[in-house]
């Protein structure tokens, strides 16, 4: 039997990745999906703040904002089609000086000039009365309802259901170490030395793109670090507001934001610092008392107390800080998706579509495929349904009514069918479900949890991990022979 050769290899199943996978799963040609990982959605994108931007942060010559404004406008049928956790909520950039309402001034005819509906220049009177927790010293700021809140990873979920569904082969656990081009097919080889074939690459590795584009003989560039520490704060924190909150911005920072989540929480950051290691995800006291202190200038109830976890992300970016999407002028059949930083995620679906174009002129035929399925089975929950609801879900299966994750209301067989779905660790459980996202971060499900995954999945517990890399929970025993 010959081996399989893919019309398209995607590396990297983050949200850019997986946005294209989907969207190619619409032709009929063979798309395989590869990602170092265990799991879809564990690099770059799971630490986003997971906002939907506006577009009007960036001049409309960058390549990044005609993709964000496109981006923007895409979700509502995306959320249609896919069900994840999507709210339009709106932006409010909060200026405290005449200084500063001239840089929202700005911001406001950037926003025309890409062609944003709804804005609004907002005086004291009206932009307290959209936001009542707004710090009362604002002398007036910038409305923009288009913008929106996210789950970033149950998007990433989505987009890879629908792509596996529609005849994208997945692979994870599969780090790409070495590539070689022979009578034009691509032989991608991984550090267990597994074996892809294919004809045309698209990179789109987030942090490790640089190294892709290397190991390919491709553009040589170097992709730098900026990390962004976030904070976490419990449902119904006092700090809770209706919309994003911007301060105005600042070079390279759109600033500390107060964000409420799409899952009711309440995130405060993120800061901008750039680093040297791609695996830098520390957090510090230092950090966490700048964030507060420019969140709290914001809207002053926010508190510190309410805190339970903090986090840090990495942005992919580059010299000049635009995205680096294109056709490889070094080597063949290769797709460069590169420097995708914020507004990355809002973007992400534009970017999907460039990737496409940029295929058909590399000499791609794409041609619809009959029978393809944009939409998925809907993800059944029990927290926050009618009584009516929750009496269907019981009657189809009484797992619902056994609560495992209190804090965030997260029943048994909604683990179960996370599982059932290939997410077989801590953190893609709780990515999938929320389960261990609320005020005790795991402290009391986790077990629960992890016997759940030992059963439905057949791994044993001390297989069982948080994230891959031998991220294991329960230490293993020893070998015989070697015990003290």
């Amino acid at each position: 039997m010959s081996e399989k050769i893919h019309d398209v290899a995607i590396i990297g199943a983050g949200v850019v990745g997986t946005a294209a996978a989907r969207l190619l799963s619409s032709f009929s040609i063979k798309t395989v999906l590869i990602e170092k990982c265990i799991d879809v959605s564990f690099g770059v994108s799971k630490a986003n703040s997971g906002i939907i931007h506006a577009g009007f942060h960036h001049k409309s010559d960058t390549l990044k904002s005609r993709l964000e404004i496109k981006g923007n406008s895409m979700f509502d049928e995306l959320y249609k089609e896919l069900g994840f956790p999507f709210k339009r909520v709106g932006i409010l950039v909060v200026a405290f000086s005449y200084e500063e309402m001239k840089t929202v001034e700005n911001l406001y005819e950037r926003g025309l000039a890409n062609n944003i509906q709804g804005m609004e220049i907002c005086g004291r009177e009206r932009i307290l009365s959209l936001e009542e927790k707004l710090n009362p010293d604002v002398v007036g700021g910038l409305y923009a309802p288009t913008g929106g809140i996210i789950e970033p990873y149950r998007f990433i979920f989505a987009l890879t259901e629908s792509a596996v569904q529609n005849g994208v082969d997945l692979r994870c656990n599969f780090t790409v170490v070495k590539a070689k081009l022979k009578n034009g097919i691509y032989e991608i080889v991984s550090s267990d030395e597994k074996k892809i074939k294919a004809i045309r690459v698209v990179n789109s590795a987030g942090l490790y793109a640089d190294e892709i584009s290397e190991i390919f003989g491709a553009e040589k560039f170097r992709i730098i670090p900026r990390k962004g520490e976030e904070y976490l704060l419990e449902r119904n924190a006092s700090g809770l507001t209706k919309h994003i909150i911007f301060p105005v911005p600042v070079k390279n920072s759109k600033g500390t934001l107060v964000i409420p989540t799409a899952g009711d929480t309440m995130m405060i950051g993120p800061t901008a610092v750039e680093v040297e290691d791609k695996e830098d995800l520390t957090t510090t006291e230092e950090n966490l008392n700048k964030v507060f202190s420019m969140a709290m200038k914001l809207v002053p109830s926010i508190s510190k107390k309410e805190i339970i976890t903090s986090f840090a992300g990495l942005r992919p970016t580059l010299p000049g800080d635009d995205f680096f999407i294109d056709i490889s002028k070094k080597t063949d059949h290769f797709i460069q998706a590169a420097g995708i930083q914020s507004p990355g995620l809002t973007a992400s679906p534009a970017i999907a579509e460039y990737i496409k174009d940029l295929l058909e002129k590399d000499g791609l035929v794409l041609k619809k495929k009959s029978g393809y399925n944009a939409a998925i089975p809907p993800v059944e929950i029990i927290r926050d349904q009618s009584d009516k609801t929750v009496n269907t879900l019981l009657q189809k299966n009484p797992l619902f009514g056994n609560i495992v994750c209190r804090c965030e209301s997260i029943s048994e067989a909604e683990i179960i069918n996370a599982v059932k779905k290939g997410h077989t660790t801590l953190d893609g459980v709780k990515f999938y479900t929320r389960s261990g996202m609320g005020k005790c971060q795991g402290g009391f499900c986790t077990y629960k949890i992890m016997k759940i995954i030992e059963r439905e999945a057949g791994i044993p517990m001390e297989e069982i991990q948080k994230r891959g890399s031998g991220s294991y929970i329960v230490k293993k025993k020893l070998e015989k022979g070697f015990e003290g």
